[in-house]
């Protein structure tokens, strides 16, 4: 990968600006995390590391999310609610009430939490994004959406709550 040049991402992110960050990543041989970095400045806003039980503790109650993870050009989707979870052997261990979702987080190797605000393919669109430690993504958290894909409007005010909390 690449020396991200700032500028050349923002030409693409200009001239394709209806293309996700990850698409440019991989158009332009930077790291995801240098393309959102690059994004205008009310599209993205950085969640302290510290905040991230909170974060991990609170989302579980949002309701649906859709959580997306990317593996070497394969894209894997889980909607439904963001289990709960507590910390054992090394690992956030994410435990479902039901069955659903679930796994192990090496929350120690989360170097980034960044909360996007753009739109996706002419709509409204917010996520979480977990990236680790050589600026690669983790994980995605997408708000919900209702049958008619409208945002759920509870998720959208506890998104703009985080990055008024993270000012």
């Amino acid at each position: 990968m690449q020396h991200p040049d700032n500028n050349k991402i923002q030409q693409y992110l200009t001239t394709h600006p209806s293309v996700m960050p990850s698409q440019v990543a991989d158009a332009l041989g930077v790291s995801e995390l240098a393309v959102v970095k690059a994004l205008p400045e009310d599209e993205w806003h950085l969640i302290a590391l510290t905040e991230m039980d909170g974060l991990f503790s609170t989302l579980p109650s949002w309701g649906n999310v859709t959580t997306i993870i990317t593996v070497s050009g394969h894209i894997f989707e889980f909607k439904g609610p963001f289990p709960k979870g507590k910390y054992a052997r090394g690992y956030y261990n994410l435990i479902p009430k039901n069955n659903g979702f679930h796994g192990h987080l090496k929350s120690d190797e989360i170097s980034h939490i960044i909360l996007i605000s753009k739109a996706f393919r002419g709509r409204e669109s917010y996520s979480i994004n977990f990236f680790g430690l050589t600026e690669e993504i983790i994980f995605k958290v997408y708000l919900g959406r209702d049958a008619n894909g409208v945002l759920f409007p509870d998720q959208v005010g506890h998104f703009k709550q985080l990055i008024q909390s993270n000012l």
